[in-house]
């Protein structure tokens, strides 16, 4: 096994544990929570809440479960939502002892466990996600796949990286288990098969305007069952939804979302990508690219501890940025391409935003598929291996 890869979300993590009484470390399942927080926190006792014996205990007598850590340096309570009538009695145990860092929450389930923490521990926690591996992180480790196309394929989990596994193999494991697990968890769906076809589906749309009507049709669904299969996806951070800018210098401008996938391996996984060569001959190219790229930024974030700030710009007749950066009140416009040349075509997107926008184009970036990092008279051009 390798050595263990460093976490942005490290050094943030071990400041809050002397600031607040629970910390809770949300993300997906496999991004890495287990191993991060029994990494920052080895003295701590560890708790597996998916096992049964200690979820039934939990449920049973949550006092009495509690009770046995009093005297531990702290506990890790790992997949909390396992064990939700934990939350109120962590919240009498928080009031009366007041020992900062001494819960560490984590779960990945994002809906069950907002919805929980909300109710019961506002205030007494930090709020924290890993998603999984980012661009710089592999890199620092020296464990970066050397062309785009190859990351994209592998994606981004840890387990991936650390136990030297087939892509593909863990894609479908990841997916499947998924389904059977966490979705049955989170909604009572009855056609597990159908779920499966509706994820293919979104898929086929990462990258591209959301439009719900569509996907109804297409997939023989409801627009509410449509609406609903979606916060579901979100929820267990399969996809997010990036949002149209909403500061209309231009009154004609899309509405629509833009979807997509947190991790690209899932992706490929869904549209049967079975080997990095295919990625840049599939017609969805230019979406992987930036949907790797976008979560990435989104990981970039979260793992600094900063809210998202992420929008995409688009008018009605096609002129698009793929990424608006919002910073107070500072914007500063992001255009993704996957080649692996620069031309200047690449620049025509943000040439149009400077110009409705009225902010100078070298405050922009391109991200692109090559490896050279410069800054042009007009743009700083941005290798993806460099983010």
């Amino acid at each position: 096994m390798k050595k263990l890869i460093k976490r942005t979300l490290n050094a943030p993590l071990k400041k809050l544990a002397k600031q607040f009484p629970v910390l809770a470390v949300f993300g997906p399942r496999q991004s890495g929570k287990t191993t991060l927080v029994k990494e920052v926190f080895p003295q701590y006792k560890y708790i597996n809440l998916e096992l049964f014996e200690n979820q039934q205990l939990a449920q049973e007598d949550p006092r009495g479960f509690l009770k046995q850590f009093e005297n531990e340096p702290g506990v890790i309570l790992d997949e909390i939502q396992n064990a939700p009538k934990l939350f109120s009695y962590i919240q009498v145990e928080v009031d009366e002892k007041q020992k900062e860092g001494h819960f560490i929450l984590t779960g990945s389930q994002n809906i069950l466990l907002n919805q929980r923490v909300s109710q019961t521990l506002a205030g007494r926690v930090a709020l924290t996600t890993l998603l999984p591996l980012s661009i710089e992180e592999l890199r620092l480790a020296k464990q970066l796949p050397t062309s785009s196309a190859e990351a994209i394929f592998k994606g981004f989990y840890p387990r991936v990286y650390q136990n030297t596994i087939d892509p593909v193999v863990f894609a479908d494991s990841y997916v499947r288990t998924y389904i059977e697990r966490d979705v049955r968890d989170i909604k009572n769906i009855t056609s597990l098969t159908e779920f499966q076809k509706f994820m293919r589906l979104c898929a086929g749309r990462t990258g591209q305007l959301l439009n719900l009507s569509a996907l109804a049709n297409e997939s023989a669904l409801s627009l509410k069952t449509v609406k609903s299969w979606l916060s579901i996806l979100q929820a267990s951070y399969v996809i997010f939804l990036l949002e149209p800018f909403h500061q209309n210098f231009n009154k004609r401008v899309v509405k629509m979302p833009k979807l997509y996938f947190y991790d690209t391996s899932l992706a490929c996984n869904l549209l049967r990508i079975t080997k990095p060569e295919d990625v840049f001959e599939h017609y969805l190219k230019g979406g992987l690219f930036e949907s790797m790229i976008i979560s990435n930024f989104l990981k970039m974030q979260y793992h600094k501890l900063l809210p998202p700030n992420l929008y995409f710009w688009r008018d009605k007749l096609g002129n698009e940025v793929d990424c608006i950066q919002e910073n107070g009140q500072h914007l500063h416009a992001i255009e993704i391409k996957a080649g692996e040349t620069f031309n200047s075509s690449m620049l025509d997107g943000l040439k149009k935003w400077s110009s409705i926008s009225q902010l100078p184009l070298q405050n922009s970036q391109l991200v692109y598929g090559g490896s050279k990092t410069q800054k042009t008279k007009e743009i700083f051009l941005q290798s993806w291996e460099n983010l």
